[in-house]
């Protein structure tokens, strides 16, 4: 194994080093992560390169480094781009068949940011259909596997950007998350996963699913990591009309090891034994107890209506994607019906043929809600119960700085196991979606294994601190190694 593909599973740091030391060139590492996709091409992870297109970004990246120009922390950086962000050139599929020809005339505005940082762009990952799942088992590509355990899922529904850091393919992958999908698979991968509050990142050039909660965010081995992508990417958009208008926060500078004096609450809620894995439990408490060592402060708090959240998610979400999914025609873009009867017979053999069974599903549950006759019974009741959650985080944040949960309620479980069951596939996000329900920065993190098996710890924020959720997740990363822990195969 090369010096480059060694150093791909440590930190975006331990990168910089290597460069600016001139122990690699940019382009040395970039062939070290297209080499580690070769090996690694089993797991599903990344499924679609442009390997000509990288290896020349990597050597302007080389060049610019050698001339010793000024840059940024992803200068000749691989990054790998979830299936749902759209860069020009290139297949943006959603991992569905209705685009599975479909080429981005344009870049995404986070495409364009890390671009300009210098990123390298080296493949685009795996994930559930049109971002709708836990596992990664509903694409077009086939399933994603875990790097911990190949016959687990990696999670959903960013699961392949996830896997694709855990196995080495690079420091650095892009995700997006509307219930939990960049946090869940951080949890089964056993990597650091970080979506910002809503209208921090662009979501130009994301693919909607449900445009109220969707959000861009970083995975990486390090909680310094993804905060330093998220400062290149975050800032105002004019082609977002839901992006901040104020710049980026400056988060990197906020994390110095210290939690002493910051009050982290639990909430009773998330602390039941039924229902949850109790060796989640056994890692989630002994992250608590190093916290306390640390100086933090820890009380009780609550969120009553935290029972009402997967059933007030799956209305919102399917509602919204009921709407967005209906650009899907058959007539501007995407799959298009051979020799169509009519108009209707178009839209109907287009969809049917180009969506899968769990986006259907949604699409039929959204269009229902919306529906006359059942819309204030269902949706309108539902946006209610979202302001009753919003205002239970705010009283819960009254007393606290950092509200500090389990992701999710298991480690990894099999591909295949929750398949047929959508109901059990869909509590796999009960600890997530209230996040996005409320708008909230959340952040999940390795806490240690259970039966060999990653657990991650959600930390929780106020509406736009991004930097205390990263400066508690710093503090406790310096405090424990388990962000050290690799899968066997990514080490060799």
């Amino acid at each position: 194994m090369s010096q480059a593909e060694k150093v791909l599973s440590g930190s975006l740091r331990t990168l910089r080093e290597a460069l600016d030391r001139k122990e690699l060139t940019a382009s040395e590492l970039v062939e070290a992560s297209l080499a580690r996709m070769d090996r690694g091409k089993d797991l599903a992870a990344v499924v679609t390169r442009n390997d000509e297109k990288a290896l020349r970004a990597a050597e302007e990246a080389s060049r610019r480094i050698a001339a010793g120009k000024p840059r940024s922390v992803l200068d000749g950086i691989p990054v790998v781009l979830k299936h749902n962000i759209v860069e020009q050139g290139e297949l943006a599929t959603c991992s569905s068949r209705i685009l599975e020809n479909f080429v981005s005339p344009y870049d995404a505005t986070v495409v364009e940011r890390l671009r300009a940082a210098g990123a390298v762009f080296v493949g685009r990952a795996n994930m559930d259909e049109f971002a709708m799942g836990s596992s990664t088992e509903s694409s077009i590509y086939g399933p994603a596997h875990n790097p911990w355990d190949p016959t687990r899922s990696c999670g959903g529904s960013s699961g392949g950007s996830a896997a694709a850091v855990a196995a080495g393919f690079a420091p650095i992958a892009l995700g997006s998350d509307t219930g939990g999908s960049i946090r869940q698979p951080a949890s089964f991968c056993g990597v650091v996963g970080f979506k910002p509050s809503y209208g921090r990142i662009s979501r130009w050039g994301l693919i909607a699913f449900a445009s109220s909660l969707d959000q861009i965010g970083p995975f990486a081995r390090t909680v310094s990591d993804c905060a330093a992508a998220f400062e290149l990417m975050a800032g105002h958009d004019a082609r977002d009309s839901t992006s901040l208008p104020e710049p980026a926060p400056k988060v990197c500078e906020r994390l110095d090891g210290e939690v002493a004096g910051m009050t982290i609450g639990l909430p009773k809620e998330y602390f039941v034994e039924q229902g949850v894995s109790p060796g989640v439990l056994a890692r989630v408490r002994e992250a608590i107890a190093v916290l306390d060592k640390a100086g933090a402060k820890i009380v009780p708090v609550s969120l009553p209506h935290t029972t009402h959240t997967i059933a007030t998610y799956y209305l919102v979400a399917t509602a919204e994607a009921s709407s967005n999914l209906a650009r899907y025609d058959g007539v501007r873009y995407g799959r298009r019906a051979k020799d169509p009867v009519d108009l209707e017979d178009l839209y109907r053999r287009s969809r049917s043929e180009g969506f899968g069974a769990e986006v259907k599903r949604r699409i039929l549950l959204g269009t229902y809600v919306l529906s006359a006759g059942y819309y204030d019974a269902y949706y309108g009741k539902a946006q209610r119960v979202r302001t009753l959650i919003r205002r239970d985080f705010e009283l819960a944040f009254a007393q606290c700085d950092v509200i500090l949960t389990p992701t999710a309620p298991e480690t990894a479980f099999r591909l295949g196991e929750k398949s047929g069951d959508p109901l059990a596939m869909y509590l796999s996000d009960v600890y997530t979606v209230s996040a996005n329900l409320a708008g909230l920065p959340a952040l999940s993190l390795p806490c240690g294994l259970s039966d060999g098996l990653p657990v991650g710890l959600q930390l929780l924020g106020k509406p736009f601190d991004e930097a205390s959720i990263l400066r508690v997740g710093d503090a406790f990363e310096r405090a424990t190694p388990h962000h050290r822990l690799v899968p066997p195969g990514a080490a060799s």
